[in-house]
């Protein structure tokens, strides 16, 4: 197992990692809009999930990782309602990939963020792990 830590993401607000390494997979903790200071971003769904995005991103690309080699995400929103708006910048990110994917409304996040999204993807074999 390896620890995956960046300073372009927010660090960890409690007892975990930003992701872990194991076993050929890289196992992201769950994002919300908090830019790289711990700040919340955006009050709307939109400028959320653009932030969570770009937090994946940066945790991924620091595993050495990109998006095409996710193999399964979750979303949590805490309201089903802003799928469709969530569905449209998630999209960005995975084009002609298609992750499996669960998506769940919740009572509450931390922070009262509107939305927060994990993933878990395939090492590639010329990573520096």
């Amino acid at each position: 197992m390896k620890i995956i830590s960046t300073d372009e993401a927010p660090k960890a607000i409690g007892p975990y990692s930003q992701a872990i390494y194991a076993n050929g997979f890289v196992y992201t903790s769950g994002q919300i809009a908090l830019d790289e200071r711990g700040v919340l971003i955006g009050e709307d769904i939109e400028h959320q999930t653009t932030q969570v995005m770009k937090n994946l991103f940066y945790i991924l690309r620091e595993a050495g990782c990109h998006f095409n080699d996710v193999i399964k995400t979750t979303i949590y929103l805490k309201n089903m309602s802003d799928f469709d708006k969530v569905n449209n910048i998630y999209s960005h990110h995975f084009q002609m990939h298609k992750p499996a994917r669960s998506t769940v409304e919740v009572a509450r996040l931390p922070k009262d963020a509107l939305v927060e999204i994990e993933c878990i993807a395939l090492m590639r074999t010329n990573a520096h792990f």
